[in-house]
């Protein structure tokens, strides 16, 4: 009889193992994840539109085009200083006649109620914003938002002259 178990047990070893059992994943808990993550990132990039100002920029003069004119009495110029400083006078710099330049901010009571007073007092004014190759690109934004909010219609973005950064120099503001 111990043959017999011997012969019948020969090729196990002698060990009994378990069976393996075929391992199953319920993929439900991940997929409604998934979902949930995409509804949350495309509410948060819908919500979170980058909010942009628009500019329009003139077209380019032909050749034949003479350029505009702006009227001295139209004009209000202001300059943008170096260390956040910001300048203004009424009309344009001329040879012959030194503006009296006046030194502002760019909070609500600076420079804005200053373009409100002259919006007021002549709607066709044109404001020449002219930048100092030290001002902040900040600065810049900042003239532009006041532009914005003041509804100025007419307003260019002019190089500087060397007579109006001597004018800034000489005004010891």
């Amino acid at each position: 009889m111990a043959e017999i178990q011997q012969q019948a047990d020969s090729g196990k070893g002698g060990k009994k193992r378990a069976k393996k059992m075929s391992t199953k994943i319920d993929m439900t808990p991940m997929v409604d994840l998934a979902f949930l993550l995409l509804t949350f990132f495309m509410l948060t990039t819908t919500f979170s539109k980058p909010t942009v100002m628009q500019l329009n920029m003139p077209v380019k003069p032909k050749a034949e085009d003479e350029k505009s004119e702006i009227k001295a009495s139209n004009a209000f110029t202001v300059l943008l200083g170096e260390n956040n400083k910001i300048y203004y006078y009424d009309g344009l710099l001329s040879a012959d006649v030194k503006p009296e330049l006046v030194a502002s901010s760019y909070d609500a009571n600076g420079i804005r109620k200053i373009l409100l007073q002259r919006r007021q007092a002549n709607p066709e004014v044109v404001v020449l914003i002219k930048p100092v190759d030290k001002s902040n690109y900040k600065n810049m934004v900042d003239i532009l938002d006041e532009m914005n909010i003041t509804d100025q219609k007419k307003y260019a973005l002019v190089d500087i002259s060397k007579a109006d950064e001597d004018l800034i120099k000489t005004s010891g503001l």
